[in-house]
């Protein structure tokens, strides 16, 4: 069985991925997975590490954004005994712990600018030191880098070091947001209530076709993971239940609340059917289900009305 199959989706735009991501498994080549916060940059190369000849090698994740300046070139590369105040031990870092394997390093954007230049002198020779130690080490150890930053404006504005980008950017990888790949939302949304419903022992909750269509429109501006968290939080709080339009909460349902904002077609497009849905819930809610009243503040007959919400599939 294929590694990637864990990922959930067949929308050309993630179909393209895993095509590019299966061949660079395939080599030891530098990976850079690019993509918005939320996207799933872990679980490719997760996959893209049990898909390579380091399967059954070390998987070791450092996110750089969640250690102090003052802590991560030790955690990377490890220190001596007495090097600075509070190393009573020496500890061997990641590079040694995930020799032969894998090193995943995620928000690398945010790696100190004094530690790139050790990790370009690791990517150009293999080659690490230890804080406190003289004599440099050697391990094989392959990086996959990530970040939810143009990594090259950062070069730009000389926070990132140039050198270090055309080492790690050898193979880019570009992850789809959720937006992009809207068609998958329906299975990504069966598959998270399912695994929710397992994990906290409840009957699975399903969405009504009016619900879905709303939340396939939706800009998912957090992506998967806000998709997840979403359907975390109905899957308790509806266990068994089917989720209609009125049960989303308000942001989903209009996510443009501002009467100021002007009808401005995204560059990703819209799912027209979901925004006529939409509105037919926004006004049925105004009018109290008044279908005359709704019938006009939408400007349609109440047999058009009527038509459009069996259509939508509302009751």
């Amino acid at each position: 069985m294929s590694h990637f199959n864990s990922i959930i989706g067949q929308s050309p735009a993630l179909e393209s991925l895993i095509r590019s991501a299966k061949m660079v498994a395939a080599t030891d080549v530098t990976v850079l997975l690019q993509g918005e916060t939320g996207t799933g940059k872990e679980i490719f190369a997760n996959a893209i590490q049990k898909a390579s000849a380091r399967t059954d090698q070390a998987f070791i994740t450092l996110n750089c954004a969640a250690l102090p300046e003052s802590l991560i070139e030790s955690e990377l590369f490890g220190h001596k005994k007495g090097s600075f105040t509070g190393a009573t031990a020496s500890t061997q870092g990641l590079f040694k712990a995930a020799d032969g394997g894998t090193l995943f390093l995620d928000e690398i954007n945010s790696l100190p600018y004094t530690i790139q230049a050790k990790l370009l002198r690791f990517l150009e020779s293999g080659e690490c030191l230890a804080i406190g130690d003289t004599k440099p080490y050697h391990v094989d150890v392959r990086i996959i880098a990530a970040t939810n930053t143009d990594l090259l404006k950062l070069v730009t504005a000389k926070e990132f070091r140039s050198d270090l980008y055309y080492r790690l950017n050898v193979v880019p990888l570009e992850l789809p947001s959720l937006s992009q790949r809207s068609d998958d939302i329906e299975a990504l949304i069966s598959h998270f209530m399912n695994m929710m419903a397992n994990t906290h022992g409840m009957d699975s909750t399903k969405f009504s076709k009016a619900a879905l269509k709303v939340l396939k429109a939706y800009p998912w501006p957090g992506n998967i993971r806000e998709l997840r968290n979403l359907c975390e939080r109905l899957s308790i709080l509806m266990a068994g239940e089917t989720i209609e339009l009125e049960h989303l909460p308000q942001e989903y349902i209009n996510p443009c609340s501002s009467s100021n904002m002007p009808l401005l077609l995204p560059e990703r497009g819209i799912e027209l059917d979901a925004l006529e849905a939409n509105f037919i819930h926004q006004a049925l809610n105004r009018t109290k289900g008044n279908r005359s009243k709704t019938a006009k503040l939408l400007g349609l007959t109440r047999d058009t009305l009527i038509y459009r919400m069996q259509k939508h599939g509302f009751h």
